[in-house]
């Protein structure tokens, strides 16, 4: 047997609740922390732990995901006999119709896992943040001789619809259910990622699929741990699930805290991303910048404070940005004033603006717009 695992990941699943920032994207490729795309953390993981065969499936609007990723180069992944493969939502589907939920998505894409030689699989969405070492995952996996190891982190119910674990003192996991309110309890909270043997998920996927089923936590992980064969593994550090526009400003601006970004980016397995031949951000003589990540490829000449700027923004005289983030080809004229915000990438705001949010729903301004 050979421990080697393949991956297939979700490129798609929430982008009603993120509005205006994936009418133009799929969630993979929403930008995040000044340089990155969603896709970049799990992508990363799973090359640090020697994962080289990933599919990826797609849904919607995934020509930005298409250009983002190009075969996988950013991350060692244009290989000759492994790498990426993205399918289209169609395949196998008669009826021309996208896919229902992960089960018909993954029993589309049987063929593809079961030509790969790898012994195990980890599913996977694209909206996670964390620095995750899979190496570890699969060996406690096999230690444990579960059927399925889901992976989880403490976190408060912040966002509708998570998945809640509860496990016992071995982390075998007893029991696991939806939640579809709010609270400012913290729980041990699913990650929506999960390792198993390849030809479980095999046998999974076509039993489920035989009798009509769609969601692969509702119909097969719900239905498992009650047998007790799912392992629960708290990922350590920090982790996140992007999944709405709040939890996405609340997480991007975690990114300010110094502690935060090294669980995240600090760590010996690093997080790649597209390169990009920027020249270095341009801080002019009134400029007045603080606690701010600043992307290369700026020119700033105002004021900007508690905020996240991506590649290429300019911020001009007299301008102040707080408390917002200005993503990619972003530029505030004079005289405007921006707090509480987020604007897409190659929005403008014009002179002598006033655009205010609020901390617990901040503005977002679509792509391309001018204000």
């Amino acid at each position: 047997m050979n421990n080697k695992m393949m991956s297939i990941l979700f490129a798609s699943g929430n982008e009603a609740k993120l509005n205006e920032l994936t009418i133009h994207r799929t969630t993979a490729s929403l930008p995040f922390g000044g340089r990155y795309r969603l896709i970049d953390f799990t992508l990363s993981n799973l090359v640090n732990s020697g994962v080289t065969r990933i599919g990826i499936i797609t849904l919607s609007n995934y020509s930005s995901l298409m250009d983002h990723i190009r075969m996988g180069r950013d991350w060692d992944l244009n290989r000759k006999n492994s790498g990426i493969a993205v399918f289209p939502p169609f395949v196998l589907n008669t009826a021309r119709d996208v896919y229902k939920g992960k089960i018909e998505a993954i029993y589309t894409i049987t063929e593809f896992i079961n030509r790969s030689p790898e012994d195990y699989v980890i599913i996977a969405n694209c909206n996670i943040a964390a620095n995750i070492d899979f190496t570890d995952v699969l060996e406690k996996h096999i230690a444990s001789g579960a059927e399925i190891t889901m992976l989880c982190h403490d976190g408060m119910l912040t966002s509708s619809r998570r998945v809640v674990i509860a496990k016992d003192a071995s982390n075998r996991v007893s029991d696991v259910f939806f939640v579809e309110s709010p609270s400012q309890n913290e729980r041990l909270l699913s990650l929506n990622t999960y390792v198993m043997k390849k030809d479980k998920l095999v046998t999974y996927v076509e039993n489920a699929y035989a009798r009509g089923h769609i969601d692969f936590e509702k119909d097969v992980l719900f239905a498992e741990a009650t047998r007790g064969v799912v392992y629960a593994y708290e990922v350590p550090g920090y982790a996140s699930i992007i999944d709405d526009v709040k939890m996405y400003y609340n997480e991007s601006m975690k990114l300010l805290d110094y502690d935060i970004r090294e669980q995240l980016f600090g760590e010996e397995n690093k997080i790649y991303t597209k390169v990009k031949d920027s020249i270095p951000t341009m801080y002019g003589e009134k400029s007045k910048v603080k606690n701010s990540l600043i992307a290369d490829g700026c020119t700033i000449n105002g004021t900007v404070e508690n905020s996240i700027l991506f590649r290429n923004v300019r911020i001009k005289e007299d301008a102040v940005v707080k408390d917002s983030i200005i993503m990619e080809d972003g530029e505030i004229m004079e005289g405007s004033t921006l707090a509480y915000a987020i604007t897409d990438k190659s929005v403008t705001i014009k002179e002598n603006r006033q655009i205010s949010g609020f901390s617990t729903y901040p503005i977002v301004i679509v792509k391309n717009k001018v204000v």
